[in-house]
Formats: C-alpha cells, structure tokens, sequence
C-alpha cells in the first residue's frame, strides 16, 4: 500500500470520526403499534423504551438527540438499523420523540451525538431520616446474668418443694406410729359344769315351794 492510498484511507476515517462526532438532520419516530417488532439486533421494541434506529453506530451504543427547535435533548441507545429515506439520519422511540416534543410534528430536525457519560437518570429527591438517639444505656442488659438468676429461682423453688415433701412424709409416719392404748378386755368367764348344776338345782327347789 503506497502513500496515495493510504492518505485516502485516513482521509475517510477522519471523515467517518467526524460524522460520528455530530450529525445533523431529520429525526423520525416509531408507532406505538410497532410495539412488539423485532428489531436488527434481536431486542423487542417497546414504545416506553429509549431506544433509536441508527445505520452506522454499533447496537448498544449511547446517543445523545437534541432537538434544535427547542433544544430538548434525550440519551438512547440503538437498538436497529435505519431509517434509509433520504435526509433522515435517526429513527427514535415513541418515548424518545416525546421527550423531545415532536409528537405533534412528526419530524424533527435534531443532532446526533455520541454519548460516554454512561445512561443518565433523574435525581432522586432526598430522603429525610429521622434523628435517632443512640445515647448509651445507663444499665446494661446481659443475658447471662438473667439466665443464672432464673436458675437460682429454679433452684430455690425445687429446695423449698423437696423440703416440703419430706415434712409431709414425716407426719405421716409419725400419725401411722401413734397407736391407740390397749383397752384391756375382760375375760369371758366359761360357766363351768357345777355352776351348771346349781342353777337347775335352785330352778327345781322353785318348783317345789310353788307346789
């Protein structure tokens, strides 16, 4: 390769580094009933999304779109290739042409720029905390302490449930020792036979003096 060609080829580069660095020209927009459509590099197209038709920029890349009749701008990212009618150099989403403010006009004459910063997003509004009062405790609290005086609750209890106990056993040992004293019986006197005898003996002499 001679310097001719490659003067011409650097040429051309410079050319395209230029075009890229900012184009101006028509802007159009997609349908929401497009909604849905696979587009050039496989991504669905959504109407709420920020996405662009662009015929040189590599899918995934940031542009920034400024609308020169209001100076409205929007970052997109290109998603498809296009548009191929003469003198339009983009095509934005539903969502993108509405933040420019060309619904109404259908077209827009805008410039296309690279974007490097990275997707902007909105602030967010501040989000007011409560003070809080982290003021140390005059007393700690240990869970250690509380578990041994629980235990030594549990102690005492089951001390004072044993003693219990063995006093009720003792009384009753000592009610079942007590006996009752002896009541000393009389003995049953047996009438002998001579008793006998002389109880039919004074049951005849009865008879007797009656006859």
């Amino acid at each position: 390769m001679n310097n001719k060609q490659l003067l011409i080829a650097f040429f051309f580069m410079l050319i395209a580094i230029t075009a890229h660095a900012q184009q101006k020209g028509k802007a159009t927009f997609y349908s929401k009933r497009a909604t849905g459509a696979r587009t050039a590099s496989g991504e669905r197209l959504h109407h709420d999304s920020l996405t662009c038709a662009h015929r040189t920029y590599p899918f995934g890349t940031l542009l920034k779109v400024t609308n020169l009749n209001n100076g409205k701008t929007v970052v997109v990212r290109v998603t498809d290739r296009g548009p191929f009618a003469k003198g339009r150099i983009i095509d934005l989403s539903y969502a993108a042409a509405k933040q420019l403010d060309m619904l109404f006009a259908g077209v827009a004459t805008v410039t296309v720029e690279r974007y490097n910063r990275g997707v902007p997003y909105d602030d967010e509004p501040a989000i007011e905390l409560p003070e809080l009062d982290l003021e140390m405790a005059t007393q700690g609290y240990s869970m250690v302490d509380d578990w041994r005086g629980r235990d030594n609750m549990v102690d005492d209890k089951i001390e004072n449930d044993g003693q219990k106990i063995a006093n009720n056993r003792k009384k009753q040992q000592g009610k079942a020792a007590i006996i009752a004293p002896n009541e000393t019986k009389k003995p049953v006197k047996t009438p002998s036979k001579k008793d006998k005898e002389n109880k039919w003996n004074k049951v005849f002499e009865r008879i007797k003096k009656i006859f």
